[in-house]
């Protein structure tokens, strides 16, 4: 007791300031995914009116059983669980809603219509800028995966990585990969 006022222990006070600040009761995950997948839908929606311009083309990653995707079945039987499409010369029926997008792709010479929900979306890039967003998954756990990531720009050719480099089996969590490193040279 001070001046007959019950004294508060400040180690469990700070506890209990500690975890309520902790809880993020308005969801900034959330909202930065959602209005990150904005950023996707209108890069769609300009090149449905224009058409891609310059070095532009983009790779779609998204979860195949995501509620909404609707896509064929030999498609979901070779990825079950995620799948990435390319954007760039030969696309048909591009149509951009303000939840989903319909592309026709074609798949071993026949056409394929894709429908597929922005929030069924793991993945945007755009490897003439160099840009990329990750995002989570519906009913992802905060710990199994990060939030939108911008890809970095590459690094000039000469020049010295001011981090280390790690092994591949170290790879931190979360990290967005170049997929220059995938294609065939």
């Amino acid at each position: 007791m001070i001046c007959g006022v019950p004294a508060i222990d400040s180690s469990l006070a700070t506890l209990s300031l500690k975890s309520l600040m902790a809880k993020d009761f308005i969801g900034y995950q959330s909202l930065t995914d959602q209005a990150l997948r904005g950023v996707v839908r209108d890069a769609l929606r300009r090149i449905e009116k224009s058409g891609l311009i310059g070095a532009h083309h983009f790779y779609l990653t998204f979860k195949t059983h995501a509620e909404g995707v609707d896509i064929p079945d030999f498609l979901k039987e070779q990825y079950p669980d995620e799948m990435t499409i390319i954007i760039q010369h030969q696309y048909w029926a591009l149509k951009v809603k303000e939840d989903y997008f319909e592309v026709t792709l074609t798949f071993k010479k026949l056409p394929a219509p894709l429908h597929i929900p922005f929030s069924a979306l793991t993945a945007f890039f755009d490897p003439g800028v160099q840009f990329g967003l990750q995002f989570r998954s519906e009913g992802e756990t905060k710990q199994a995966a990060p939030g939108p990531v911008m890809v970095p720009p590459p690094q000039p050719e000469g020049e010295i990585a001011t981090e280390p480099a790690l092994p591949a089996d170290k790879t931190p969590a979360g990290e967005v990969v170049s997929l220059d490193s995938f294609r065939k040279k």
